[in-house]
């Protein structure tokens, strides 16, 4: 199952897969109109630690650890 949000102009992608009854493991990924220099990460699939989640965690989790990392990479604008 998959899920984007648009954070900041980047689209978070995020993924996820049954592992067992109710839990699931996730990945997110961040595509945008531009590819930052020296950031590998972007336009691949992450793997979020921690897991499995529950549905409702993995994808709240999964964008949370999206949006993070868009703030570090570009600051945040607060």
């Amino acid at each position: 199952m998959q899920r984007v949000t648009e954070y900041r102009g980047f689209d978070v992608h995020v993924d996820i897969q049954r592992v067992e009854k109710d839990l699931f493991n996730v990945w997110f990924q961040i595509e945008g109109p531009m590819t930052p220099p020296g950031v590998a990460a972007f336009g691949k699939r992450v793997k979020v630690f921690g897991g499995p989640y529950t549905m409702r965690w993995a994808y709240l989790v999964a964008e949370l650890a999206g949006r993070a990392s868009i703030d570090v990479i570009f600051g945040n604008d607060e």
